[in-house]
């Protein structure tokens, strides 16, 4: 039995993922695939520490004559109690996908931001031309008028999202299977995507106080001009500021997750990992019935009500839902794997 195979069998008998026991090396989850694949041997360092980590001694790590089962009978307990891993192809990016993958993030992660953003100033001429029809300070125009026209100009700007959200999605598709697939990167790719990161990090974190610090602001304007103005126009114009101020946050929070989260999907870090891959692709269905309702439910009440400065609440607040909700199908299935 060789050292590839008993890293193999001792981690699954232990019940971790390759991730898992990485975490608990300090190596990469590529470094312990590389190990139970025999494409590569830990170094002596490593191999102390899965001496220890394992509670077997390193001949009968080493040594292949030293059988698992026959240096540790009755100590370990049997293959079928531990859980099994479910097969997930790997799919291995060579330098030219990776800089293909990433020129065209650099390049859509703009568009989806601007979409979104789009999506948020929709409302903000209807709104506008809603307090001019009912303003009696001299700038009146019938009601009618005000609501057709602020109406098509709303349903103008959702068009030109949706037609931004599509092309994104048409120039992203080729890659769309590496969010749910597992990913290796080719020899010496893994160096070059970490290096970008790492060049990426600082300004990523910038934008993400700028971006969060904007959304904060935003109801800034509406307060102040609520105490202490009593013109409508002015409370009018201060929603439409929110918004904006809003949907540039917004923009940058979209621009720079996407990009950041390119190089965490080449690394399969942060929601990218492999066994965080798995757990999206148990809860799609969930997910896409999930999602189709809170938008139903955020243009319904857009719509109806006509408060589109308080509606957008809806997003947040489903996303914090949909963590519980994933959490929740991850506790029942946990239970069930070990009734």
């Amino acid at each position: 039995m060789i050292l590839a195979d008993k890293i193999t069998e001792l981690r699954k008998r232990s019940g971790w993922s390759q991730e898992e026991l990485a975490g608990r090396l300090g190596v990469s989850r590529q470094a312990v695939s590389k190990w139970e694949s025999a494409a590569s041997i830990p170094d002596l360092d490593k191999i102390l520490k899965l001496s220890q980590l394992f509670d077997v001694s390193t001949d009968t790590l080493l040594k292949d004559e030293i059988d698992l089962a026959d240096a540790l009978p009755g100590e370990l307990p049997p293959p079928s109690e531990a859980p099994e891993e479910a097969p997930l192809p790997v799919r291995t990016l060579t330098l030219e996908m990776v800089h293909d993958y990433l020129a065209t993030v650099r390049v859509q992660a703009g568009r989806l931001a601007l979409g979104v953003a789009l999506c948020i100033l929709s409302p903000t001429v209807l709104i506008l031309l809603g307090g001019l029809s009912d303003y009696e300070g001299g700038y009146r125009i019938p009601e009618n008028l005000a609501g057709g026209v602020g109406t098509a100009i709303l349903l103008l700007i959702i068009a030109g999202a949706v037609a931004l959200f599509l092309s994104y999605g048409r120039r992203m598709e080729p890659y769309e299977a590496w969010e749910h697939e597992p990913v290796e990167l080719a020899y010496g790719v893994t160096g070059m995507v970490e290096k970008e990161k790492a060049q990426y990090e600082g300004q990523h974190t910038r934008l993400l106080i700028l971006g969060v610090g904007l959304c904060i602001l935003a109801a800034v304007p509406l307060f102040v001009a609520a105490a202490v103005v009593e013109d409508g126009m002015l409370l009018i114009a201060a929603v439409d500021l929110l918004l904006l101020l809003v949907a540039a946050g917004v923009f940058l929070l979209v621009k720079t997750c996407t990009l950041f989260g390119a190089f965490q999907l080449l690394l399969e870090e942060g929601d990218y990992r492999r066994g965080r891959k798995l757990e999206d692709q148990r809860n799609e269905a969930v997910s896409t019935i999930y999602w189709c309702a809170v938008t139903a439910v955020y243009l319904a009440w857009s719509f109806l009500s006509g408060d589109w400065h308080i509606t957008w609440v809806v997003w947040p607040v489903a996303g914090v839902f949909w963590g519980v909700i994933t959490g929740i199908l991850s506790l029942v299935r946990r239970s069930r794997s070990k009734s």
